[in-house]
């Protein structure tokens, strides 16, 4: 749609329970948007949702495809926005969030793209405790990331210019996403802010694949920052085993 502002595409796979608030979220915005839901063939209720808020949707589909990395690539590539950005279909954007990222994003035309601040919660009625987010700076880049992505917007002549996200990449696509418009095209710009939360709970990537997200983060800090820091292997016992064990841990007790 020539008039939307922004592109957002939204990766789903058997998140029915998470879906209709992301969506609800978007749409609440005040700002232009074109929305392709990219499903991954889900077989709970995603459709159901789906199809709820198809009239306000630019496009959507379900089937088995190649991943997240490469659903976020189809429905920003079905968009002709001048800003881009993904909202996973277990997190939501705050009111007026996405206005706040296109206003820093017009503000810094020198940036490809601007992020602000996020917060993690497990259920919506529960105390939100803050995302780590820094300001831009590449040494502290390579110790971790410091960038929060549902809370990121980029423009689409950067993110065409990068080639959008690495469908290689499993769990560190945003990660590899961050250093690669950094390297090419400059600083991301951070503005202190909240725009959007990021839903915890145990059926995440993050939570399920510890040992795989942990050896991407270090392929990509070493591809893009020249070697690992020593951070990454002293916190890494941490990390992958102990958090993994509390996770079994409160699995158990549920």
């Amino acid at each position: 749609m020539p008039n939307s502002l922004v592109t957002i595409a939204v990766p789903s796979f058997n998140q029915g329970e998470f879906l209709d608030d992301a969506l609800a979220s978007i749409f609440k915005q005040n700002v232009p948007v074109e929305v392709f839901v990219i499903d991954g063939g889900s077989s709970d209720d995603s459709i159901k949702v789906i199809r709820k808020w198809e009239h306000r949707l630019h496009g959507w589909r379900s089937h088995i495809d190649n991943g997240q990395a490469a659903a976020i690539n189809e429905g920003i590539a079905r968009g002709h926005a001048r800003y881009v950005c993904w909202l996973n279909s277990d997190d939501w954007l705050l009111p007026n969030g996405l206005s706040k990222l296109v206003k820093e994003l017009e503000r810094h035309a020198e940036a490809p793209a601007v992020y602000g601040r996020s917060w993690n919660v497990r259920k919506k009625s529960e105390k939100r405790y803050p995302v780590w987010v820094e300001p831009f700076n590449e040494h502290r880049l390579a110790l971790r990331c410091i960038v929060s992505q549902p809370a990121t917007l980029i423009r689409r002549s950067a993110w065409e210019d990068v080639g959008g996200l690495d469908e290689d990449l499993f769990m560190a696509m945003d990660y590899d996403l961050w250093w690669r418009l950094y390297k090419r095209l400059g600083k991301l710009q951070f503005f202190d802010d909240y725009v959007a939360v990021n839903r915890d709970h145990i059926f995440t990537k993050t939570k399920n694949h510890r040992r795989q997200h942990y050896q991407e983060a270090i392929q990509v800090v070493r591809k893009h920052y020249g070697r690992v820091p020593i951070k990454w292997w002293l916190a890494q016992p941490y990390a992958v085993w102990f958090k993994a064990m509390c996770k079994r841990s409160l699995m158990h007790y549920q």
